[in-house]
């Protein structure tokens, strides 16, 4: 077994420091929360109104993540297992709501339907939007997934739906489990959906708390119950999956798989498909385009403008920034394995895990202690845009290098190279297709992003989803409706870009 080879110096102090990086102001959140002692801590977490507040979240959040685990694996299983007509069209469309801002969905259902405000409004836009975290996980497990084992249930003399429940479910339940926890934490930690359709939650009263008072103490303390409600729901998915690890034994047989015959229930399978994505997209893309009839008339071109250009600049910048400060991870946690590696990941994913309302309202604390001369800039806002998708990058870019052999590089050096040299001309060369999708992938997220840029942004500057929660507040929605067309635009580019197919070797 060959030695493992030590990791260069500055490769680990630039780890190493972009770990201490993200969680800093994260602990500045917790030490600007107890900063009066825990019994001011004591009195905000027990209040009747705190507790309510929690109450609200976690039920929001347990719903949708019941309804999109049902959606998800129901349509993974439809596209992959079943006969069900047309399930090439179904398997793209079933996803395409990812791409869609939840603050859009809500905007199109509150512009339609007003009377739709509060939970079961909240419950509706974030299930619609929340699903494909657990419809494309399950898709990719029952694709992996041994047909065998339901062949021999069914030769046994089992139906469809006993097979279903003891058989497919449990190939796909790691899948399912781990969707469920982005579902969730995407509906636990989500801000303008629950303020455009008025359901008061956490994250909404932790920013009218910031907004609304000169004593910010209750929002840092309410944003450190957040992050705990976070990491307890993260912990304890992690529990249960360690507990349910499947362990198998070959990779099983390559084969076409026979679907299974939907007879009877086609029609309804069909009535429901299109129901979803009625739902999901069909009320979105018509009142978009029923709003951006009224509001052209009513958005300056001139300000539509700048708001995009806006956030391409900012999206871009951040992508850079982002995948700059990833590349030692990702180069140290692919090519020299160890604890620190180990520990730098896990803070560059704890930050991906908070809520972006806790994330932002750090970076304004530390901030403002910190660095006051840049509050309310564009490196604090770069920052927070930082904290929270690193982990993109950084799994992209660990994925990418440990995709190519070391030993290509100790021939490049063999040749002359030096040790940078050779990285350049072979790893990062070879790597540069996959380290590129995390830029596009932070990109396409950061141009959606909202909370953090409601709080960060410089004075005076608007980006386009800013504009639209502005809007929307107002009740001017066919105002809005350019700045959701125009989110909704540019998100497909880079949407489209990590969705084609990749060449063929």
């Amino acid at each position: 077994m060959p030695a493992r080879r030590r990791a260069p110096a500055g490769l680990t102090v630039l780890a190493a420091a972009v770990g201490v990086a993200v969680v800093a102001p994260l602990g500045h959140l917790a030490l600007r929360a107890t900063e009066r002692g825990w019994d001011e801590v004591e009195a905000t977490v027990w209040r009747a109104r705190t507790l309510e507040l929690v109450g609200r979240s976690l039920g929001l959040a347990a719903a949708v993540t019941a309804a999109s685990l049902v959606i998800g694996v129901a349509g993974a299983w439809l596209v992959v297992r079943s006969d069900l007509p047309g399930r090439r069209v179904w398997q793209v469309v079933f996803g395409l709501p990812l791409a869609l801002p939840s603050y859009v969905a809500a905007w199109a259902w509150i512009g339609w339907r007003p009377g739709l405000a509060g939970f079961w409004g909240a419950f509706v836009v974030m299930t619609s939007v929340s699903y494909p975290y657990v419809y494309l996980p399950v898709l990719a497990a029952l694709r992996r997934a041994d047909p065998a084992l339901e062949e021999v249930a069914r030769s046994l003399g089992r139906g469809p739906v006993r097979v279903f429940l003891a058989v497919t479910l449990r190939q796909v339940r790691v899948a399912a489990t781990g969707g469920a926890l982005l579902a969730g934490l995407y509906a636990l930690s989500d801000f303008g959906a629950v303020s455009i359709m008025r359901h008061q939650t956490l994250t909404q009263t932790i920013y009218r708390s910031y907004r609304a008072s000169f004593d910010r103490t209750p929002a840092a303390i309410l944003g450190c119950v957040l992050v705990l409600i976070a990491l307890v729901v993260v912990a304890g998915e992690a529990r249960w999956r360690r507990a349910e690890r499947q362990d198998r034994v070959g990779a099983g047989t390559d084969r076409p798989l026979t679907p299974v015959r939907l007879g009877r229930a086609t029609v309804p399978a069909l009535l429901g498909s299109a129901a979803m994505a009625g739902l999901a997209l069909g009320v979105p893309a018509w009142n978009l385009v029923r709003w951006l009839h009224r509001g052209t008339s009513v958005a300056g071109h001139g300000e539509l403008a700048s708001a995009a250009g806006t956030t391409l600049g900012l999206a871009a910048l951040a992508a850079v920034v982002t995948v700059a400060l990833a590349l030692p991870v990702g180069v140290l946690s692919a090519r020299h394995p160890g604890r620190l590696p180990r520990a730098v990941t896990s803070a560059a994913y704890a930050g991906h895990a908070l809520p972006g309302i806790t994330v932002a309202l750090a970076m304004v604390f530390f901030s403002i202690r910190v660095v006051p001369g840049l509050y309310q800039r564009t490196p604090v806002l770069i920052a927070a845009y930082v904290v929270l998708f690193l982990s993109l990058a950084v799994g992209s870019v660990h994925a990418s290098v440990a995709s190519v052999p070391p030993g290509l590089d100790e021939v490049a050096r063999s040749l002359g190279r030096s040790r940078w040299g050779a990285w350049r001309a072979v790893t990062f060369r070879l790597a540069s297709p996959g380290i590129g999708a995390g830029a596009a992938l932070v990109c396409l997220t950061v141009m959606k992003e909202l909370p953090a840029t409601l709080l960060l942004r410089p004075l005076g500057v608007d980006t386009l989803a800013t504009r639209l929660w502005g809007l929307t507040g107002a009740s001017s929605y066919a105002a809005a409706a350019p700045y959701a067309a125009a989110i909704v635009i540019l998100a497909a580019v880079p949407t489209a870009l990590l969705t084609l197919p990749g060449r063929s070797r």
